[in-house]
């Protein structure tokens, strides 16, 4: 079915799902394009300076263990009265062998301790994690305000753990990138029926198939209209196909909501770099130009005054089945309501987490709670439900 151009501007909070990969993406196809000229190009079209603030690593070098905080953001375009706030948080931690990759997802509703942030005229206080970006982004702190006070926020909930960088992903590049790559291989490890996309029975015209309620929540479906289904299985996906899945969390078969949507993301950047990182792609120059013409695109890197070179170095060899995704309340709702509003709170081995990241302990923490590991969702090969 041939995909028309949609109109709406589609949220941000999936979209960091890919932005880990894309940094190794430029690891893996950097190093093979090469050239000092070619460097410096990449280089002022992804990095960027600031965005850590006192959460920064001190020194510029990631000799030792690295951190990266990922940050997909909801900007609402038109709609300044909603804030700007981080929908998708990701701590990606490399221990200071360099030989794995640890991606432990902070659920958006965390209630945490906000830092005050002297520049936005925001005096602290305690609130979910994702208002954090908004506090920092609000009275002209912008993109780099937002990272730099959730970048201390998460530093502060982690025990003082620093970051040797940040990013941010855009939409439009995160599309052209997965599409750069010809798609990725998914598999789906529950039945998740997309809010979002669907077609018309009669017509065959693409539309959003479900009514929303104030909240935004699905409420019933429209006359006529037929969702994506995505059933259990591994197939490949078109970059259309990759966002809507990942996007997902109110029509989940295991009812996991955002525990579901950030295992599906992290599934995806393993899939992603899989997919960077094959014969068919690396060895293809044209190929790789196009994939890293789109992540100066798709994002926006805050080095850390590290050159791009030395991560290029640094991460090359990291390979997907290196990668290992964490999920913290063993991926299970941990509401806490307090004076009528809800909050998630992390439990005592989500924190023991958040400390042996900080330590750079992870491995060791990891194989005495082997619950924290996320299934990789490896099943049979099958094919997606389509509309159309």
């Amino acid at each position: 079915m041939t995909r028309k151009k949609r109109a709406r501007k589609d949220p941000l909070w999936a979209r960091l799902a890919l932005l880990f990969g894309a940094v190794l993406l430029v690891a893996s196809g950097g190093a093979l394009v090469g050239g000092k000229v070619l460097l410096d190009h990449y280089s002022d079209q992804i990095t960027h300076e600031g965005g850590l603030g006192g959460a920064a690593a001190e020194g510029a070098t990631i000799d030792g263990p690295i951190n990266i905080l990922l940050v997909g953001v909801d900007e609402r375009t038109g709609n300044e009265e909603m804030g700007v706030r981080a929908d998708s948080i990701i701590i990606a931690h490399v221990p200071a062998s360099h030989d794995a990759v640890y991606l432990t997802s902070i659920p958006r509703d965390t209630r945490v301790q906000i830092p005050a942030h002297k520049a936005t005229k925001y005096d602290g206080g305690t609130d979910k994690i994702n208002a954090a970006f908004w506090f920092g982004y609000q009275n002209g702190g912008g993109r780099d305000g937002g990272l730099e006070l959730l970048a201390e926020t998460v530093s502060t909930l982690a025990g003082g753990l620093k970051f040797n960088g940040g990013a941010i992903v855009n939409f439009d590049g995160f599309k052209g990138l997965v599409t750069a790559l010809g798609g990725v291989h998914m598999c789906v490890d529950e039945k998740v029926t997309s809010v979002h996309t669907g077609w018309n029975t009669k017509t065959g015209a693409e539309g959003v198939p479900y009514y929303f309620n104030a909240d935004g929540l699905p409420t019933g479906l429209k006359p006529n209209m037929r969702p994506q289904i995505y059933e259990v299985g591994c197939y490949d996906m078109a970059a259309w196909e990759a966002l809507d899945y990942v996007r997902q969390r109110d029509k989940l078969a295991n009812n996991d909501g955002d525990y579901g949507r950030q295992r599906h993301q992290q599934q995806f950047i393993k899939a992603m770099l899989g997919k960077a990182t094959s014969a068919g792609v690396v060895t293809n120059p044209i190929k790789v130009n196009a994939i890293l013409n789109s992540v100066g695109k798709a994002v926006s890197f805050y080095n850390n005054d590290v050159s791009l070179a030395d991560w290029i170095f640094t991460l090359k060899g990291i390979k997907p089945d290196q990668m290992l995704t964490l999920k913290v309340n063993n991926g299970r709702f941990n509401p806490q309501t307090i004076n009528g509003q809800s909050f998630e709170v992390l439990d005592d081995t989500a924190e023991g987490l958040l400390t042996a990241i900080a330590q750079d302990q992870v491995a060791a923490y990891v194989a005495a709670h082997p619950e924290m590991i996320n299934n990789d969702a490896a099943q049979p090969s099958a094919s997606p439900t389509k509309g159309g």
